[in-house]
């Protein structure tokens, strides 16, 4: 599919793999881009959604949006983010559907795997198994829209794509400690003790789970070369590959933002999964990608932008 000659709707377009996936699409020649606010459209209400497509009368939509946050966000908020996510990836493929939208890509979690799935994760595992209880609510609603878009293929030949993506990290991440994934938290939190002075920076957990992170950008280049050539309602695994124990990610952060004290682990805090690292043959095989920068550089391109942002952020305080 030729993007540049199509009219796209990317949902969480001003969100954080959003914004970059927009400047892709930019990049590579679209001009018809939609970004949708959610004050002007409540992607759970019906009305808001058939308004919506009926004015920008989109050939593909990109759904990235999602109600999200990190392991505390998750067990605070389990029903919310059920609701939320199930329904805006239900109302959104069945409307599109009606629609006639030529392509719906939607972008999935690795939180839907089972709890123990065998590492690495491949896709013909996902339905093996409960995901890990702490983020399963959102895990379960993302995972449906698979289940969804395979039925809707089946029946009625629409043109649904799924992929399911790693923990993303990068410039314009969610720095909120209360809603943040863990990089982005860990840089926080590092900065900030290394400003006061602290020797101790206490971490949830026993520091032993494994995780796998993929930079922004790439993962931008995934979900557009996805839309360009996936053809098939199967899920595809996107990430690097490649993955780290949250001690050794902790450890190799501090050197990066010059924390130099000591790491305290908290095992009455909840580890999550025990590990994370995807079998990624397919998104090669199909979409021909893989992931460029590497964490060690991804996380420097991080801690400069969060350095520059707070400056900014002080000097507009000032």
């Amino acid at each position: 599919m030729d993007l540049r000659t199509k009219t796209l709707l990317v949902t969480g377009g001003a969100g954080f793999l959003g914004r970059h996936v927009v400047a892709r699409l930019r990049q590579v020649g679209c001009a018809q881009i939609a970004v949708p606010r959610s004050a002007e459209y409540d992607l759970r209400r019906e009305p808001d959604v058939r308004l919506l497509l009926s004015r920008v009368r989109p050939d593909v939509v990109i759904h990235l949006a999602a109600v999200v946050g990190g392991i505390g966000a998750n067990r605070l908020n389990p029903g919310s983010f059920l609701y939320s996510n199930l329904l805006m990836g239900a109302q959104l493929i069945e409307l599109c559907r009606q629609a006639g939208v030529e392509k719906f890509v939607a972008v999935g979690t690795i939180c839907s795997y089972p709890k123990f799935t065998p590492v690495p994760f491949k896709e013909s595992d996902l339905w093996n198994g409960y995901p890990e209880e702490t983020n399963a609510p959102y895990g379960l609603a993302k995972k449906m829209m698979i289940a969804q878009t395979q039925a809707y293929r089946q029946q009625y030949g629409f043109n649904g794509v799924n992929l399911l993506m790693v923990n993303l990290y990068g410039p314009g991440d969610n720095f909120d400690l209360e809603s943040s994934h863990v990089i982005p938290a860990l840089i926080r939190k590092c900065i900030e003790a290394k400003e006061r002075g602290d020797r101790v920076l206490p971490v949830w957990g026993t520091g032993k789970p494994t995780r796998e992170f993929l930079y922004v950008e790439d993962a931008a280049r995934a979900v557009v070369r996805a839309a360009e050539v996936l053809e098939t309602s199967d899920p595809v695994n996107v990430g690097s590959g490649r993955e780290i124990s949250i001690a050794e990610l902790t450890e190799l952060i501090g050197r990066k933002t010059g924390f130099d004290g000591e790491v305290r682990f908290d095992p009455s805090r909840p580890d999550g999964q025990p590990r994370r690292c995807l079998d990624v043959t397919r998104a090669r095989q199909l979409l021909g990608f893989e992931s460029a920068v590497t964490l060690s550089d991804g996380l420097d391109r991080t801690v400069a932008w969060y350095l520059a942002a707070r400056r900014q952020e002080r000097a507009a305080a000032a």
